[in-house]
């Protein structure tokens, strides 16, 4: 496949069932399976009160908050985000993020396919 354009929401959203991980649900927006060879395009949704784990791993991340409000947390560092926001994660950096909000916190979310 070369070409791709639909509505986000016609992406099935999948909950994210790893440990730590509360309120969860992502959607691959653009993927590999798409023809993107470099990088995948994924669509958090953390539900009021939802969390991720302190997690880290080998490759970055690139976010842009869509909507709500929440806090990430990346090393020792902590930011308030909401709608609007870019946050970079540099590899093998702790992070995790939270809602704070009483609405969906939803943000895209770039990462490398490592060859």
């Amino acid at each position: 496949m070369g070409f791709k354009a639909v509505h986000y929401s016609e992406v099935k959203a999948e909950d994210v069932k790893l440990d730590g991980f509360e309120g969860i649900t992502v959607r691959w927006l653009i993927t590999e399976n798409d023809g993107a060879e470099n990088f995948a395009m994924r669509c958090f949704e953390i539900k009021p009160g939802g969390k991720t784990a302190f997690h880290s791993h080998d490759w970055e991340h690139e976010v842009f908050v869509l909507n709500g409000k929440g806090k990430v947390r990346c090393g020792d560092e902590e930011k308030t985000i909401e709608t609007g926001y870019v946050v970079f994660v540099p590899p093998n950096v702790p992070h995790c993020f939270e809602n704070l909000g009483n609405e969906i916190l939803r943000f895209l979310c770039l990462i490398p396919y490592k060859k």
